[in-house]
């Protein structure tokens, strides 16, 4: 077990996660006991809001964040970040409430974040999988990390996962009240942001594991607005470029992949 170097905050939206949650609770606190977890329900339906007070009556490192509605997953990360930041933890986590992101990886990202200002958990590098997820969903997350890729310029193997972790400065750095995109255009501008502000990147191994309760929340709007927003960024930065506003070649990111932390 590796213990967190710096004072963290796992953000863990909810909508109608009252299957799932109760065991990523579980979880971490037996993989990372000594960080503190923020469940932001959007008001679900199912009673998640109710479960979560549950834990946080039972356990001082659970905290929850209600809102009043369904606010979209980039909204309930903006206000879990808000809620750390003003609290003054050190650093933040995005992690999923359905467990396709595993407590057990969450130490390999916190060991990096050591020397890093964001761990970005990467399912497509040595040492990175997905579990039980069908051929189709696969080819459809690497065709869109590739097509981000491309399109953005940027290294980042796996732009649009969910699975990080930021140092509070880094939050910081990247103007977070300018942010207004949701699912993966949110976590594809907040990388972008990052990269944008010369800030230490590092991709770590992590295993994707499909959800087995609960239903996704993917669909293909998502993906297809996720395109779009992505082709304007890349067409914006590459007037930018050729302006003199970025470097041809984006000399201020630093991005160290690594498949043998502990």
């Amino acid at each position: 077990m590796t213990e967190s170097p710096i004072r963290t905050l796992v953000c863990v939206p909810t909508y109608d996660e009252a299957e799932s949650l109760p065991q990523l609770l579980l979880r971490l606190a037996e993989f990372v006991p000594d960080v503190d977890v923020l469940v932001i329900d959007d008001a679900s339906p199912d009673g998640t809001g109710a479960i979560a007070d549950a834990f946080a009556d039972r356990d001082p490192r659970v905290h929850v964040l209600h809102r009043t509605g369904k606010g979209g997953l980039g909204g309930a990360y903006l206000a879990g970040f808000d809620w750390g930041l003003e609290r003054g933890y050190d650093a933040v986590v995005e992690m999923d409430a359905d467990g396709s992101h595993r407590p057990e990886d969450l130490p390999r990202l916190l060991a990096a974040l050591r020397d890093a200002d964001v761990v970005l958990g990467t399912r497509w590098m040595p040492g990175g999988r997905t579990v039980n997820w069908p051929l189709r969903r696969r080819l459809l997350s690497r065709a869109g990390n590739l097509y981000a890729r491309c399109v953005l310029r940027v290294p980042m193997r796996d732009i649009t996962g969910g699975f990080r972790a930021y140092r509070a400065a880094a939050l910081h750095a990247v103007d977070l009240a300018v942010v207004r995109s949701e699912g993966y255009c949110f976590q594809v501008e907040l990388a972008l942001r990052a990269a944008d502000a010369a800030l230490r990147i590092r991709e770590v191994p992590i295993t994707f594991v499909e959800r087995e309760q609960g239903v996704s929340k993917m669909s293909g709007s998502i993906v297809l607005e996720a395109m779009r927003r992505v082709t304007v960024w890349g067409a914006e930065r590459a007037a930018r470029r050729l302006l003199g506003g970025l470097p041809r070649r984006s000399p201020r990111l630093t991005t160290r992949s690594d498949s043998a932390l502990p």
